[in-house]
């Protein structure tokens, strides 16, 4: 019998797939508890229709990635800290702070948790910053860290 998951069911499958079980597990097991529906005509239609609408807006999300990384590719943002003795941050630079520098300075809003540091910034200069913006899609900047003299 062939049956379309309403939620995740281990060992089985994940929630809209259609999976094929035997008669009395969908019956007495599946059914009763809402974990899946027989799969009709119109539920097959409308699971086909929901892959299709997913496949179309993971398409813009990556097209729309693609075009934010390059626009960041390669580029230099500035963010403005204030440093002691000897180019020493007072606390650190963080990916909120290189966001911040990078909406204001590109018009990009990119969410801080994509940015990747490789080492902490903790001093005036130049450092590389990776952004995984969607899987596949990553684009490389620098971060130029200068004194705000403040």
């Amino acid at each position: 019998m062939k049956v379309v998951l309403l939620k995740d069911v281990p060992n089985l499958g994940r929630r809209g797939e259609v999976v094929n079980v035997a008669e009395g597990y969908a019956r007495n097991y599946l059914l009763p508890r809402r974990l899946a529906e027989p799969a009709s005509e119109g539920r097959m239609q409308e699971i086909a229709h929901n892959i299709d609408l997913k496949a179309k807006k993971e398409e813009r999300a990556a097209a729309q990635a693609r075009a934010v990384a390059a626009r960041l590719t390669g580029r230099a943002v500035k963010v403005a800290v204030r440093a002691g003795e000897g180019g020493k941050l007072f606390g650190s630079v963080q990916t909120k702070d290189i966001a911040a520098a990078v909406a204001s300075q590109l018009g990009l809003k990119v969410d801080r948790k994509k940015f990747e540091i490789k080492e902490p910034v903790r001093a005036l200069g130049r450092y590389t910053v990776l952004a995984r913006l969607h899987p596949g899609v990553q684009a490389e900047f620098t971060v130029e860290v200068v004194n705000s003299g403040a």
